[in-house]
């Protein structure tokens, strides 16, 4: 599990010990509910699993619904084995709705987070618009863009160097995609490169004017392509900014 992070590990946890806990508390109740209310309830608790954890977290949690519903709550009580036939279908029903709806619950609480992850880019886009818009000068643009590149892309740091070409480093693309040439050697990044910085080239009315200058964790996982795409489209502000400034430029 080390590869998960401790949210997905806590996720699990719960996908585990919830159901257990639910059971027993069940218990003192099981002669009074029948078992078609018990197994709703724990379909209860597998969809506020899945809803904050992940696809393996809502599927762990319906297996884990299921078993407790048949060690505590059908007969033989504290057993792994089921007597009637009605309680037979009933445990199937719940692992199978179970596993429909966590994972259903994980869906829409993906989606919530795109939506909420896209408003998230489009503020960051309208605010330097608003700021070129009001008159704001190229150099509080690009500083703007700046701190806000380091906070979508989760870098370490990011400066803006002017009219510079120097030397030889990861370039990310105007399509999201990051790579180096080096001769006829093209070398394609799905993590930040090891060391050094990554380019970001600023680009106005057709002319090169700077860069901004990214320094990432090295060996992170590349952000979104969204997230990458939305960093272009700021590094393209930039460039507009500066090419109502009469600036030097490098073609």
């Amino acid at each position: 599990m080390s590869g998960f992070r401790f949210h997905d590990r806590v996720a699990l946890l719960a996908a585990l010990v919830t159901p257990l806990l639910v059971a027993l508390a069940l218990v003192p109740f099981r002669t009074t509910l029948s078992a078609t209310n018990e197994a709703l309830i724990m379909v209860v608790v597998v969809v506020a699993v899945a809803a904050s954890g992940t696809r393996a977290a809502g599927a762990l949690s319906a297996l884990s619904a299921a078993a407790w519903f048949d060690f505590f709550l059908t007969k033989p009580y504290q057993r792994f084995a089921i007597s009637g036939r009605d309680e037979i279908q009933t445990a199937v029903l719940l692992l199978i709705v179970g596993l429909i709806v966590g994972q259903l619950a994980v869906r829409a609480r993906r989606l919530r987070t795109t939506v909420v992850t896209g408003a998230a880019h489009l503020s960051s886009l309208e605010g330097t618009a608003r700021l070129t818009e009001d008159g704001a000068s190229p150099d509080a643009v690009v500083e703007r863009v700046r701190r806000e590149l380091v906070g979508l892309l989760r870098l370490r740091g990011c400066r803006f160097e002017y009219g510079s070409l120097m030397g030889h480093r990861p370039r990310l693309e105007h399509d999201g995609s990051l790579w180096l040439r080096q001769g006829d050697r093209i070398t394609e990044y799905t993590a930040w490169p090891p060391d050094g910085e990554t380019e970001l080239r600023v680009v106005g009315g057709g002319h090169y004017y700077g860069r901004f200058l990214l320094d990432p964790v090295p060996g992170r996982p590349l952000p979104s392509e969204e997230a990458r795409l939305v960093a272009v489209a700021l590094a393209a502000q930039a460039g507009a900014a500066l090419d109502t400034t009469g600036l030097p430029h490098r073609c």
